[in-house]
């Protein structure tokens, strides 16, 4: 476990607020499907396999190398009909690293495409805040038909309250486009550095939230 200041575990030990409960193992399966369905026709997605119905065949396994490592690395929020996913990973000294044989795992799960998956992963790393213990919301994702429906603030509201009241750490995460932008910086994230430059790609936003303690 990384050191915090003032002595405060990262380990989000806090009650969950909301509809939000916390995801295991059953979920694996069910949840990685909900992340490769939601990101299915985002730009960076396309961008890594522009082939559609390859996509759909190889997001499910990627997705599900990233909700195992959520699970054992920090904490993985859904909600009770298992319609969306927040994948939240604890990043500090000694943690927040790839899952284990991430590149064998890699590679099996997105065959050809894999160049595409490890160039991606070398930028978003570039970006990636050092030296700062955080937790990096990594996915937030809902699925399609429950999208718009306030689902995935009432995961990001509950676990900033544990980041608030608990951890009292602060938040990371890369916005996928201009339009989940602005729904982070809604909820109290700022831009952190310029925006990520995929290889001829499109952009995404690095984005920052400080804790918010109450007395």
């Amino acid at each position: 476990m990384m050191s915090v200041p003032q002595g405060r575990s990262l380990t989000p030990e806090g009650g969950l607020h909301g509809s939000a409960v916390r995801a295991d193992a059953a979920d694996l399966d069910t949840l990685s499907q909900v992340i490769a369905d939601a990101f299915h026709d985002l730009a960076p997605s396309r961008w890594l396999i522009a082939d559609p119905a390859a996509r759909r065949e190889i997001f499910p396994r990627y997705f599900r190398l990233y909700v195992e490592h959520a699970m054992a690395n920090g904490a993985v929020l859904t909600t009770a009909d298992r319609a969306a996913a927040a994948l939240w990973i604890h990043v500090g000294e000694g943690t927040g690293g790839q899952p284990a044989d991430y590149g064998t795992r890699l590679a099996t799960a997105t065959g050809p495409w894999t160049g595409r998956f490890l160039a991606f992963d070398a930028a978003l790393a570039r970006h990636h805040p050092a030296g700062i213990p955080h937790h990096h919301l990594a996915i937030l994702a809902v699925r399609p038909d429950k999208q718009s429906q306030g689902t995935g603030t009432t995961l990001l509201r509950s676990y900033h309250q544990i980041l608030d009241q608990d951890a009292r750490a602060p938040a990371y995460l890369e916005a996928a486009d201009l339009r989940t932008r602005k729904i982070y910086l809604r909820h109290g994230y700022t831009d952190h550095g310029p925006p990520i430059q995929l290889p001829d790609g499109p952009l995404m936003y690095p984005m920052w939230r400080e804790s918010r303690p109450r007395p």
